[in-house]
C-alpha cells in the first residue's frame, strides 16, 4: 500500500498554496544547494544528494508530476497538490507518496526533500508514520 505524507499550508507559512512549476523550482533550487555544498567539500553532492529526475506524464500535467530514480538504490517518489477544508477554510498542501515498489533509500530522501519544503515555507509537516512536525509559527 502506498504510504503518503503531506506538506500543509497553514496560518503562519509563508506561501498560501503552491503551483506544480514552483515545487519543482523549489527542488531546482534544493539541488543548486547541495551542488553548492558539494563545490565546498569537494565532491559532486548534487548527484548523490539528489538522485532523482523530473518527469511529467500526458496525464497529469496540472495535478502532479514523479521524480525517477537515476539507478537501483531509488525508484520513484510522486509529488502532488490538493486542498482541503478545514474549520470553513482551504487548506492548500503538498503530496508525497510514495508507491508501493519504493525503495528504503526513497523513503529517507522522501523525509528529506519534505522536511526540507516545510522548513523554508513554514508550513505543517504531516510525516509518513504519521508523525506531524510545525515549522509554522504558532502561538
Amino acid at each position: 500500500m502506498a504510504q503518503s505524507a503531506f506538506i500543509k499550508f497553514v496560518e503562519g507559512s509563508t506561501v498560501s498554496s503552491l503551483s506544480l512549476d514552483e515545487l519543482k523550482q523549489h527542488l531546482l533550487n534544493y539541488k543548486e544547494q547541495l551542488a553548492l555544498t558539494g563545490k565546498q567539500l569537494g565532491w559532486d553532492y548534487s548527484e548523490a544528494g539528489f538522485p532523482y529526475t523530473i518527469e511529467t506524464k500526458p496525464e497529469a500535467q496540472d495535478k502532479w508530476f514523479y521524480l525517477k530514480g537515476m539507478d537501483s538504490l531509488y525508484h520513484y517518489i510522486v509529488l502532488g497538490l490538493g486542498r482541503e477544508s478545514r474549520d470553513d477554510q482551504d487548506i492548500h498542501y503538498v503530496q508525497a507518496v510514495l508507491p508501493d515498489d519504493a525503495t528504503h533509500g526513497d523513503k529517507c530522501k522522501a523525509n528529506e526533500f519534505c522536511k526540507h519544503l516545510g522548513r523554508k515555507l513554514k508550513a505543517e509537516l504531516h510525516l509518513f508514520n504519521g508523525r506531524i512536525m510545525y515549522y509554522n509559527p504558532r502561538k
